[in-house]
Parts: C-alpha cells; structure tokens; sequence
C-alpha cells in the first residue's frame, strides 16, 4: 500500500513538474521583445523590435520609408499615390508597390481603412500629418503600434523635423546607419549649391520669380523664400513680401517686377492654368521677350519630394550662375539624386510626365 502512494505520489510530482515546464515558455515564444520610442507629436510609443511588415498612412510617410531602402517591408499604399504613381519619383522607381493593397485614400485628415490594415497585419503603422488623439485613436481601433513623423517646414532642406523623423524610422527599421546617409546626403547636397553661389555680389545677379507654385493659380502663384531659389542665394522678387507662404499676385505687380529670369513650375500645365489665356500679358515681360523662362519639375507633390526640390535647385542654379555650374549636367546631377533617394535614376520618367528641364516658350 505504502508502495503505491508513493509511486502515485510521484507520478503526481512529475506530471505537475511537466505542466510547469509546458506554462513557464522562454518570454521571447509568448510575445515580442519591444522597444519605446517618441514620435514626433510627443507620444512615447512602444514597437517591435524586429519589424518585418509596414504601413506608411498619409503625405509623404511613404517615401521616407523608400528613402530609407525598406521597400520589402512596405505592405499596403494609398488611394492618392495609385493616383499620383507617375509624378512622384519614390512610386515611378518602385512600381511594384502598386500592387500593395490600398489602406485608404491618405488625404490629410482622414482615417485609413481600420478593417483593412488589421486583416493586413502590420508590426507598425507609420502616419503623417495626424493629431496626438487620433493616432492614439487609430492605435486602440487596430492594436497596432501608430508613430507619427512630420515634414516639418515644407521644402527646407536643413530641416530638423524630417531629419528626426529620418531618425526614428531607421531606428524602428533597424536602418540608423541609412538614415544618417540620407541626411549628410541632403546637407552635402545644400552646402554645396550654397557655397558655389554666396560669394556672388548681389550687381552681379538676375532678378528671378518663380510661377505655378499653386498650379490651379496660374503662373501669378509664386513663393516668397523659394527654397530652391534661397540655398542658391538668388534675388527672388518676390522676397519684398513678408512670410514664405506661397501667395497669387496680381498681373500689374508681376509686371513692375519684370523679372529678368522666369521659372514656372511645370505642374501647372498637367492641372490646370491660365497660361494659354493669357499669352498677351506674358508677352509683354521681359522674360518671355528675351526667352529667359524656364521649367522645373513640380516637387511638393503629395507634400515635398526632397530629391526634386535639390534638382530643381541645381538647374536654377545652372541656368543663373553658368559658370558657377560648368561641371553640372542638370538632368545626370537630378538622376545622381534620385538613384541615392530612390534607387533609381527617374528624370526621364519625370520630364515626360511634365516636361522636364527647358526654356519655356509661348507655344511652350
């Protein structure tokens, strides 16, 4: 008898012993290791530490990501970049993104597709543009870590809040070591356009305005502190008026200007403009007279493209300053860019679409 319980006894002991192996898994099995970062609306946020799949909601969050080289964790775009894919250098260097699901319109403001990205099963959702409240509201409706980013100003190169959010998505990504390359790359970029260009005396300069910055406004749409025209230190008439908010003009101020270099941004062709309205009153400047007016590709498209604001700023800085520029090929130097940016050289691609790097006729 006493045989016997203790042999039961024992079975007991060992059949408990067993369990508690079964339960007490190494923590790594039963949930992800994590680490806590801050985004850029002051949320601390804890994510993955190893992150394989991706969402990237809103203006602009996409491309970082392809900035970052991390196109293979990307599962899922937006409404308004299947729309935009031949305008925006990131999409027309990966098409193959396209056949991502879409997560949503991505318009400023308004939510992505909750249903959709919880069936898609993201380690994170990167957004921009998005309030505090409702990233911590998208968080809870899909139980997925949400870390917001920002632009910052737009269209400023030396800028500090896409340098951090650069930051913070490589440090998600395990890509830090990329995102430091992306950022001296785009400083290097800035210093070298500013010191071809500081030294020139302010007599030796030609007035210069930039036209269609809000395509639907015509050419009389123009920008105060143009960033391509301030990191090449150029005398931008329209610098008298105060901010740096793009801004409509009238016809008469355009015309006591009289510019002697016109540059117009070449989106206004492909949305809509008043340009063939009015081909009288662009006549009678001297800029259209002596044929100095030039196109630039459209870079604030979907908010800014980096890579086409720097083109943009060495063929302005070409057309000025030729001899400041004589061992620059503006449409190699805009493909050595995008090939860094996004892992292709798109200017091709991209001049097709609106036109590209050229003197702008009245027949255009």
């Amino acid at each position: 008898m006493i045989k016997k319980l203790i042999a039961l006894l024992t079975i007991t002991i060992i059949a408990v012993g067993f369990c508690g192996c079964v339960n007490e898994k190494p923590k790594s099995t039963l949930e992800k290791e994590t680490i806590k970062i801050t985004d850029m609306v002051g949320r601390e946020v804890e994510v993955p530490k190893k992150v394989d799949k991706i969402i990237c909601y809103g203006p602009g969050a996409l491309r970082l990501a392809v900035y970052l080289n991390a196109t293979d964790k990307i599962c899922g775009i937006t409404g308004i970049e299947k729309k935009y894919c031949k305008r925006v250098p990131y999409l027309i260097a990966h098409k193959e993104l396209l056949q991502k699901p879409v997560i949503g319109s991505g318009r400023q403001g308004e939510e992505p597709n909750v249903e959709k990205i919880i069936e898609i099963k993201p380690d994170v959702i990167f957004v921009t543009y998005m309030s505090k409240e409702n990233a911590d509201s998208l968080q809870q409706k899909t139980g997925i870590p949400v870390v917001v980013l920002s632009y910052g100003p737009l269209a400023t190169f030396n800028n500090k809040a896409l340098f951090k959010s650069l930051k913070i998505m490589g440090k998600i990504l395990n890509k830090e070591d990329r995102a430091e390359e992306v950022i001296k790359f785009i400083k290097n970029c800035q210093r070298d356009l500013n010191d071809r260009t500081k030294d020139i005396p302010d007599d030796k300069k030609p007035t210069v305005y930039i036209g269609g910055v809000r395509p639907k406004k015509g050419i009389l749409s123009t920008c105060p502190r143009y960033p391509p025209f301030v990191v090449v230190n150029a005398k931008n008439v329209a610098d008298e008026i105060n901010g740096s908010k793009p801004v409509v003009i009238s016809k008469e101020k355009l015309l006591a200007w009289n510019p002697d270099v016109i540059f117009i941004d070449e989106a206004v062709f492909v949305f809509g403009n008043d340009y063939n309205k009015n081909k009288e009153f662009y006549n009678s400047l001297k800029a259209f007279k002596n044929g100095d007016v030039y196109g630039l590709l459209p870079y604030n498209l979907y908010t800014t493209n980096i890579g086409t604001a720097l083109a943009d700023a060495y063929y302005i800085g070409k057309v000025l300053y030729p001899n400041k520029f004589a061992d620059i090929n503006p449409e190699k130097k805009a493909d050595e860019i995008y090939t860094f940016l996004v892992g292709k050289p798109v200017y091709k691609e991209m001049a097709e679409e609106f036109g590209g790097f050229k003197k702008i006729t009245l027949d255009r």
